[in-house]
C-alpha cells in the first residue's frame, strides 16, 4: 500500500475517535491560524482611519483598499489550491506566513509617503495584495491540512474550528489593534504585521504534514462548478461579514459612538459562541438546515445596525450578524465538502472560499459608494437584503439533494 493510501486509510478509524481526539489533531494547525490572522484583526479597525483621518482618503477609496484583499485573494486561490494538493498542504500554509510578514513591510514602506498621499496608498495597497496571497495560502492549505488529518466526515469541525481560530484573531486584534495604533501609531501595527505571522510559522512548525493529494494541476473551473450553490449560500451570507468589518468604524465615527473596536469583538465573541456551542450540528443534522437558521439570525442583526440609534443597539447588531454568520459558513461549507471530490480538497476548499472573496471584493467598493451617496447606515439594510437571499439558496440545497448524505470518501478507504 502507498503512503497516500495509508493516508486516507486512516480517516476512518479518526471518524470513530472521540471529540477529543479530532480537536488534539486540529489544535497546533487552528492555534497557528489564529495568531497568523491576529495582525489581520489588528488592522480591521485601523486601516480604514488610517486611511481617512491621516491620508485623508475619501469613503470609496477605503473600501476599494479594503477590498482590494479579498479581490486578490479570489484571483490567487487556484493556485493556492493547486498548490496545496500538489506541493502539500503543510508548506501552502507555511509560505502564506511570509507572504503574510511581508505585508507588513509594505506598510511600513508607506509610512514614508505619507505627505505623498497617493504613493502611501499605492504601498498599503500593495501590502493588501501580498496579505491576500497569504491569506489565500493560510486558509485554503489550513482546511485541507485538517481535513487530512482527521478525514472528511469530520469537515464541519474543521471549519468550525479553523473558523473558531480566524474570528478569535479578528475579536481579539480588532481591540489590540486599537490600542497598539493609540500608543504607537500605524507603525506599530505595521511592524505587528511583519512579526506575527512568522511566530505562527514557529508555532506550526513541528506539525506533521500530509502527503500530497493530486499529481497534476486541476482546472479551477471543474472543482468550482461542485460547489458552486453552496458558494452562492456563503458569498451572500458574507455580505454582513464585509459591512461590519469594512464600514462599522467609520459609522461609529460619523455617530460619535465612541469605540468600533467593541462591536468587532461583539461579533467576534458571539462569532466563537456560537460555534463552542453549535458547532456539530452541521456535520449532524446537515449543513443546510443549518445554515437557514443562520442567515435568517444574521439578516436580522444587520436590521439592527441599520435602525441602531444607540452604541448598544450597533453592538447587538453586531453580534447577531456574527451569530449568524459563524454557522453559515460551515453550514454551506459542509454541503460543498459533500459535492467535491477527495483528490481536489484543497482546491474545492479555494474554490468554495473564493465565493467569499468575491462578495467581500464586490462589496466593499459598492458599499463606500453607497456610503457617500445615502450614509454610513444605509448599507446595512442592503447587507440585510442580501443575506435574506442567501435563504433561497439554503432552500434550495435542501431541495436537491439529502443534507445529511454520504461525503465524497477516497476510493482507498
Amino acid at each position: 500500500m502507498t503512503s497516500k493510501k495509508l493516508q486516507y486509510a486512516s480517516a476512518p478509524a479518526m471518524s470513530a475517535a472521540p471529540v477529543a481526539r479530532v480537536f488534539r489533531a486540529l489544535l497546533p494547525i487552528t492555534l497557528a491560524v489564529f495568531t497568523g490572522f491576529l495582525s489581520i484583526g489588528m488592522q480591521m479597525p485601523v486601516l480604514p482611519l488610517h486611511l481617512h483621518d491621516t491620508l485623508g482618503m475619501g469613503t470609496l477609496v477605503v473600501g476599494l483598499v479594503i477590498g482590494s484583499q479579498f479581490v486578490a485573494a479570489l484571483l490567487s486561490r487556484s493556485w493556492a489550491g493547486n498548490f496545496a494538493d500538489m506541493r502539500g498542504t503543510k508548506r501552502a500554509v507555511v509560505a502564506g506566513f511570509l507572504f503574510a510578514s511581508s505585508s507588513g513591510l509594505a506598510y511600513l514602506a508607506s509610512l514614508a509617503f505619507v505627505d505623498a498621499p497617493a504613493t502611501s496608498v499605492w504601498l498599503l495597497l500593495l501590502g493588501r495584495v501580498l496579505l491576500a496571497f497569504g491569506e489565500s495560502l493560510i486558509a485554503t492549505g489550513a482546511l485541507g491540512w485538517a481535513i487530512g488529518l482527521v478525514g472528511p466526515q469530520n469537515a464541519g469541525k474543521v471549519m468550525v474550528w479553523i473558523g473558531i481560530a480566524i474570528f478569535g484573531a479578528y475579536a481579539l486584534g480588532a481591540p489590540v489593534g486599537v490600542i497598539v495604533n493609540a500608543r504607537w501609531g500605524f507603525t506599530g501595527v505595521a511592524l505587528a504585521a511583519v512579526f506575527t505571522p512568522l511566530l505562527a510559522w514557529a508555532a506550526v512548525s513541528r506539525v506533521r504534514g500530509v502527503v500530497p493529494t493530486a499529481t497534476r494541476r486541476t482546472p479551477f473551473y471543474k472543482v468550482l462548478s461542485a460547489v458552486m450553490l453552496p458558494g452562492l449560500g456563503l458569498a451572500l451570507s458574507s455580505v454582513g461579514f464585509g459591512l461590519v468589518t469594512a464600514f462599522i468604524a467609520l459609522l461609529f465615527a460619523a455617530k460619535n459612538w465612541g469605540n468600533a473596536a467593541l462591536a468587532f469583538s461583539a461579533f467576534g465573541v458571539a462569532f466563537i459562541g456560537a460555534r463552542i456551542l453549535f458547532g456539530h450540528l452541521p456535520d449532524k443534522v446537515g449543513g443546510a438546515r443549518v445554515a437557514l437558521v443562520s442567515v435568517a439570525i444574521e439578516a436580522v442583526g444587520q436590521l439592527f445596525i441599520w435602525g441602531a440609534d444607540t452604541a448598544s443597539i450597533a453592538y447587538l447588531g453586531a453580534a447577531l450578524t456574527g451569530f449568524g454568520y459563524s454557522l453559515a459558513f460551515p453550514g454551506f461549507g459542509v454541503e460543498a465538502v459533500r459535492r467535491a471530490p477527495p483528490q481536489t480538497r484543497s482546491l474545492a476548499m479555494g474554490a468554495y472560499v473564493a465565493f467569499l472573496d468575491i462578495a467581500l471584493g464586490i462589496t466593499s467598493p459598492l458599499a463606500g459608494a453607497l456610503a457617500e451617496a445615502q450614509g454610513g447606515g444605509s448599507v446595512y439594510l442592503a447587507g440585510a437584503l442580501a443575506v435574506a437571499l442567501s435563504l433561497v439558496v439554503a432552500l434550495r440545497l435542501l431541495a436537491t439533494g439529502a443534507s445529511k448524505g454520504r461525503p465524497w470518501v477516497s476510493t482507498a478507504e
